[in-house]
């Protein structure tokens, strides 16, 4: 069987180091907000290229803490919009409509599968405030003329960067080599044990160069306090424990040779599969993309699957349900959004991590190739 991510063999990889990290968190009897936390803190903010990084509980309240800091420093207002690919995980709507936002679904382009930047300034309305870009599947979404449309109309940027940890932004759009994660106003992570940077649990994090929201993030997820027992702001409980920071810290010395395999896999993929009723992914240089997924389109995709777990490879589908179809959203049911509804429709995911051998991934190359009505 060729799992679809071998979790268990991915931390055995770097056992040693994460049971010798855990000892010594177990054993400092300080568990939530201590020396774990600031070292990963700093060792994140310094990866990313961000003045701060705050660790937090996950990756959507990563997103939905940095929304309401902006709420909270009078940047946006409830009623306010914030334009998101149609595509993405239904947690970067969550994040918006928690914080009583109106999320504007834009679609993606069906070839780098990012938003569409050439359909974002029709949705700009006097209500816009920000636009959330989503490094899906690993890609980098970031495009000069979206920070054009950002800076002419003063919206602010967030990026979701929960699928694309150490991923780099294009040369071409003039950022040298910044890191997703630093290349709009603040950003959401999450650790989430199946990401390129995975915890052994749940885990979140916000980077930002912006010394104010840092500030504000830190005492909302504080239960909204920046002094012991006594309460700013109306906050929540979401904050990293020691044990889940230790391990990231390990991990995070590991992150870019596991994202160069997952690269390696991918080429394997790109150079291995022809079968016309396969469609593969644009390509684009590694850099740009961490393949944290790699998804393949297919008419018959139901049919696909069935035909890949017969040959013993499991696979995932991200996602057979689009946001604006999901029941919690039904007042969205009425948009029309044909390239967002292809993608949902047809994506399949193969495996790809940083333990796949070259072995399983030509067995999967032949299984797909093999695929015929």
């Amino acid at each position: 069987m060729i799992k679809f991510l071998d979790l268990k063999a991915v931390n055995a990889a770097h056992a040693a180091e994460i049971e010798e990290a855990v000892l010594r968190a177990t054993r400092s009897g300080w568990y939530l907000r201590g020396e774990e936390t600031r070292r990963f803190e700093e060792a994140y903010a310094q990866y990313i290229g961000c003045r701060h990084a705050i660790a937090c509980g996950n990756g959507l309240d990563a997103l939905r803490l940095i929304f309401r800091a902006y709420i909270e420093m009078g940047v946006i207002r409830e009623g306010d919009e914030v334009i998101v690919p149609a595509n993405t995980y239904i947690a970067s709507i969550l994040a918006i409509t928690d914080n009583h936002l109106k999320p504007i679904f834009v679609e993606p382009n069906i070839e780098t599968l990012q938003i569409d930047d050439s359909l974002i300034a029709q949705a700009i309305t006097p209500r816009t405030r920000a636009i959330l870009i989503v490094h899906l599947y690993g890609r980098c979404a970031y495009t000069d003329y979206i920070g054009d449309l950002c800076q002419k109309h003063n919206l602010l940027l967030i990026e979701d960067n929960a699928q694309a940890h150490g991923c780099k932004a294009s040369p071409q759009e003039g950022l040298g080599e910044a890191t997703t994660g630093s290349l709009g106003h603040a950003a959401g992570h999450s650790f989430y044990p199946g990401k390129n940077l995975g915890a052994l649990g749940d885990a979140g994090c916000i980077t930002t160069d912006d010394d104010q929201l840092a500030a504000t993030v830190r005492a909302l997820g504080n239960y909204g306090s920046e002094e012991k027992y006594v309460f700013k702001y109306t906050g929540y409980n979401s904050r990293i424990d020691e044990l889940q920071a230790a391990v990231l810290t390990v991990k995070l010395s590991h992150l870019d040779k596991d994202n160069r395999h997952r690269a390696a896999i991918a080429e394997l993929y790109y150079q291995g599969i022809a079968n016309p009723l396969v469609r593969l992914p644009l390509h684009v240089d590694p850099q740009h993309n961490v393949y944290h997924l790699f998804p393949i389109f297919c008419e018959e995709r139901d049919r696909l699957q069935q035909h890949l777990k017969e040959r013993g490879i499991e696979t995932l589908i991200h996602y057979p349900i689009a946001p604006h179809q999901q029941e919690c959203y039904r007042e969205y049911a009425h948009l029309s959004l044909p390239i967002t509804e292809q993608i949902h429709r047809t994506e399949l995911s193969l495996p790809i991590g940083p333990t796949i051998t070259t072995e399983e991934a030509q067995q999967v190359i032949e299984a797909v190739n093999g695929f015929a009505l």
